[in-house]
């Protein structure tokens, strides 16, 4: 399922990036008059921007709900990971808390070094 989602969160990815780079700035217009706004009749009479507009609006919310899918999964993996341990840590910490020398203070013959 994680797999279908980042495959879909890419090709989604790549159509926004194409729709954004189709789209018509706004200083567009002045070159429109040179012959260059014939390609809009394309989309129909109303020109592309209706149609662009919507189109990223629509993949960009598609956009924003596989990441959060995404974040989900890593999430769920994450506090997997953390309830199961690696035994190698556990082994480590049960020598470290068994093998550890307690030093007492005040049971010590020498004398600590003064510094002047």
């Amino acid at each position: 399922m994680e797999n279908l989602i980042v495959i879909v969160h890419i090709v989604i990815a790549v159509a926004i990036i194409a729709l954004v780079l189709l789209q018509q700035g706004k200083g567009a217009d002045a070159g429109a008059s040179f012959g260059g706004g014939a390609s809009q009749t394309v989309f129909g009479s109303a020109g592309s921007g209706n149609f662009l507009t919507r189109s990223t609006a629509v993949l960009a919310t598609l956009f924003f709900a596989t990441s959060f899918s995404l974040a989900y999964f890593a999430k769920e993996k994450a506090t997997g990971l953390a309830d199961v341990g690696l035994p190698e840590l556990q082994e480590v910490q049960q020598v470290e808390e068994t093998e550890m020398p307690v030093i007492n203070e005040a049971s010590s013959d020498a004398e600590a070094p003064v510094v002047e």
